[in-house]
């Protein structure tokens, strides 16, 4: 067997590095029972390396391929240009050459054949390279072929296939690439049929895109296709195209686009028992292959040859269950205002942490609230914190109800007793007295605690440290579903519903309650990005500290800061502040995030932001700013109250509610502030382990940890064993994970349900989204993604995917807030009104619909956003 050409039937599976993902998969088709493929063979990726491997000129522009970033587009250009024309002009080995002509004779030289590329990078489950390199048709003779077999490696260099390389992480000089020489099959239809359908992601929903002639005229979009979707064995949906195109071959070779009679135009390209037939064909190719497939088709004489099949790489996937049951699963991200992939000991600790039925699926947490759907009693209490919560997954939810026949329904009783406190808290109904002192004992309680943990967990180490953590997770869990903790803040949540629905029944006055939340007492989040400011007053009167601050890149910056003139005071600022939120970052809900104690250079742009954009004594100005207002509105509608008809009781109530607001919306923020403060004192603790894992052999970095399980982990500081291939496969799945997007919900079936606004008498082209802070302001759109890229001028609108506590430093200097994620009580919507900036949230693909330094008018109150 010559290693450099081999046939279909001789190509092993242990093979993708010499005949790239598309030639393994035909070389595994081809030997699959009652699969027929149009027979073959492949120039392997050593014929490449072979032509090439001594051609100094390729080498060279090779390497200055290599030192090029994605945006060096021009120089991508010419470099790429010239290694296409240099492969163009090289002489293939003649081993090769002879190679191509045994196969062609034993194949028939006399047929025609298409040469398509397959790249070692190319038709892998986590990066498809689809529609990177070149495919030709109808190609006839020898001299013909081996012509095309080298535009197919130049293909390898086209622009497109260079900057996908880049942007995806794989090393130029690392891909090569073999060729795919098969024989042509002259159809009367072909297309594409997905195991999954591609739009809604549903696994038992296959879907068969079919034209006339070769599949070529689908692929470039230069006719629309017959759509025909299928599950189990039924056709439930067609939708017949015009066809009025299809490419054909020539008997002399190429191909020729022709117009379809117009008799056929509209007549489906395959009939209702071919189309059945192809379904059962795509089912054994899943099967085969284990995972949803993207597979090329056609139809010749009756017959369905396959000429592709190659994992969908699109897919999100499916949350794991223990049964066959239908299940529908929300996401936690959502909830939790992080929809970035966590790591495996950051996604373990949430587990522990919570009460709720979760299930993992692409590096996120799902919360299963089938049994909460599955009654009436409880599906309303779920959707109502939903509707709440986060209206698009609320119309999500109701869409599934409403279909009537994929939950289950249970009695009442069974599944009202199955509640999930992370998709609702609206339980923790007990009343509760309005007392201020209430708030202040809950948060003392939560920090003598964490003293304490701090003191204990110093002593332990090995499996003892562990085991430590394990239990300290039960008084955690505690703290976080304290009855008493979670009565507060559903008060003040209640008394804003109240406020709100009475406002504008009784005066007509609409979100009410945004107002009256403001500069509340006991918010640590906001009393956080107040905090920044005087961190700030503190270095402005030192230009020295400024300059270096401004070009300070090492997270040592706070050592060598006290070298300047008010270097020291510098320090002590920060580290002060640090002491208090220095266990915040983004995405905090995941314990292996870097917290800003671990990266206080984090935090330099936003203090420079501040030194920039506000005057002294800013943080003490905003908050009173924002006291007198509340209590002006207060005052205002008590007074307004007390003209109406039974207006003294309508104004006792209404100041009862506005007291409970007052007194302990501040304190929504602080359990989570609690679990963050330990889950930092865990990972201090669990570093230093890791730290004496690296000394002793185990694990070659510390951080080697955050790919491992809790369980996982107790069993290496057990045994000191570790199974080294398991770091790296968990990494590259994490960088996998990285590059998905988190559904809101997803069921069982793998099917994606988006939801949304019905709302009407919105302004052409407004962009819709959920209001939770009044108010209307116009402003520069800042789009960004990473805080520690944010560069905000007064006046600047935040457009960004999340907002989680992290992020409020930012709030202090922006006039409005447009997020992704997001509901009424979440993070984000609480600050801003506290702030009083005007925001819209749960905005779908705002950062991509809106553009960085576009003027845009955020309508806080009604809950949309136009692009001015």
């Amino acid at each position: 067997m010559n290693s450099l050409v081999l046939s279909f039937q001789e190509i092993e599976q242990t093979q993708l590095s010499l005949v790239g993902g598309k030639a393994l998969n035909l070389g595994a088709l081809s030997k699959i029972q009652g699969i027929r493929v149009p027979e073959g063979f492949c120039v392997t990726t050593a014929g490449y390396e072979k032509a090439l491997e001594q051609n100094e000129t390729f080498q060279a522009l090779l390497n200055q391929l290599t030192m090029l970033k994605a945006n060096d587009q021009d120089q991508i250009c010419k470099i790429s240009e010239k290694i296409r024309q240099t492969i163009l002009e090289v002489d293939i080995p003649s081993d090769v050459v002879k190679a191509v002509a045994h196969y062609l004779s034993q194949f028939g030289e006399e047929h025609s054949y298409a040469v398509r590329s397959s790249a070692t990078a190319e038709d892998l489950p986590y990066a498809s390279f689809a529609g990177q390199h070149d495919t030709y048709l109808n190609i006839r003779g020898k001299e013909a072929i081996l012509e095309h077999i080298r535009k197919c490696w130049a293909s390898l260099f086209t622009n497109r296939a260079v900057t996908y390389r880049i942007k995806n992480g794989f090393d130029h000089s690392q891909v090569h690439i073999s060729v795919i020489v098969q024989r042509m099959v002259f159809p009367q239809a072909s297309g594409i049929l997905f195991t999954a359908d591609p739009v809604t992601s549903n696994r038992k929903l296959l879907s068969i895109d079919a034209g006339f002639g070769l599949g070529e005229a689908i692929v470039s979009g230069l006719v629309s296709a017959d759509c025909y979707k299928v599950q189990d064995g039924e056709i439930i949906h067609k939708k017949i195209a015009a066809k009025k195109l299809a490419i054909y071959g020539l008997k002399e070779g190429g191909t020729e686009t022709k117009e379809v009679h117009s008799d056929l135009q509209k007549t489906q390209a395959l009939t209702d028992r071919q189309i059945l037939q192809l379904e059962r064909v795509g089912r054994q190719l899943e099967v085969y292959f284990d995972c949803p497939q993207d597979i090329e088709w056609c139809l010749a004489d009756d017959t369905f040859y396959i000429v592709q099949s190659r994992p969908i790489t699109t897919l999100y996937p499916i949350p794991e269950a223990n049964d066959q049951e239908n299940h529908v699963y929300v996401s936690v991200g959502h909830q939790q205002m992080m929809t970035d992939a966590m790591k495996p000991l950051g996604l373990s600790f949430f587990l522990l942490t919570t009460n709720a039925p979760m299930r993992k699926a692409g590096g996120r947490l799902f919360v299963d609230v089938t049994h909460m759907l599955a009654s009436p009693d409880s599906r309303k209490m779920m959707l109502g914190a939903m509707g709440q919560h986060d209206p698009l997954m609320k119309d999500a939810l109701t869409a599934i109800i409403e279909r009537g026949d994929f939950i289950k329904s249970l009695p009442n009783d069974q599944s009202s007793r199955k509640s999930n406190k992370s998709v609702s808290s609206t339980n923790s109904k007990a009343q509760i007295q309005n007392n201020p002192t209430i708030v202040s004992d809950l948060i003392k309680k939560n920090q003598s605690s964490i003293e304490e943990l701090k003191q204990t967990i110093q002593a332990k180490s090995g499996s003892e440290l562990l085991e430590f953590i394990l239990e300290d997770i039960q008084t955690l869990k505690k703290v976080l579903f304290d009855p008493q903790s979670s009565a507060v803040f559903m008060a003040a949540m209640d008394a804003s519903s109240w406020i709100n629905e009475k406002m504008e029944q009784w005066l007509g006055e609409k979100n009410a309650a945004d107002t009256l939340s403001q500069s509340v007492p006991n918010n640590i989040t906001s009393e956080m990005g107040l905090a920044l400011l005087d961190v700030a007053d503190v270095i402005r009167p030192y230009p020295e500290v400024i300059h270096y601050l401004q070009h300070a890149k090492s997270d040592n910056f706070l050592g060598e800061v006290v070298k300047f003139e008010g270097g020291q005071e510098t320090q002590d600022a920060i580290y002060d502040y640090l002491s208090k939120y220095g266990m915040r970052c983004p995405g905090e809900i995941d314990i292996t995030k870097t917290r800003w104690s671990e990266k206080p250079s984090a935090l330099v742009p936003v203090i420079l932001g501040n030194i920039k954009n506000f005057e002294p004594n800013a943080s003490k100005q905003k908050f009173e700013k924002g006291l007198q207002e509340a209590l002006k509105k207060a005052q205002e509608l008590l007074n307004r109250l007390k003209q109406l008809p039974d207006g003294e009781q309508k104004a006792k109530e209404t100041k009862e509610k506005i007291d409970l607001i007052r007194n302990y919306i501040g304190y929504r923020e602080y359990p989570k502030y609690g679990m963050i403060s330990r889950y930092f004192v865990y990972k201090q603790a669990l570093l230093k382990e890791a730290n004496q894992l690296v000394k002793d052999g185990v694990i070659y970095e510390s951080e080697d940890i955050y790919y491992l399980t809790f369980e996982e982990l107790q069993e290496v500081v057990r045994t000191h064993k570790l199974n080294d291939q398991i770091i790296s496969k968990r990494k590259e799945e994490y960088r996998l994970y990285e590059k998905l997007t988190p559904p809101r919900v997803i069921t069982s079936h793998g099917e994606i349900i988006t939801g949304a606004y019905k709302r009407e008498n919105l302004p052409p082209e407004a962009i819709a989204g959920l209001p939770v802070a009044s108010g209307v302001v116009e402003g520069r759109a800042r789009v960004i993604l990473n805080m520690e890229n944010a560069d905000l001028s007064d006046g600047d609108i935040l457009v960004t995917s999340f907002t989680d506590p992290s992020w409020t430093p930012l709030f202090v200097g922006i006039k409005g807030l447009v997020t992704e994620v997001g509901g009424l009580m979440t993070h984000g919507a609480v600050i801003a009104r506290e702030y009083g900036l005007p925001a819209v949230v749960g905005v779908e693909n705002a950062t991509r619909l809106i553009k960085d330094g576009q003027r845009i008018r955020v309508h806080g109150t009604e809950g949309y956003i136009e692009i001015l």
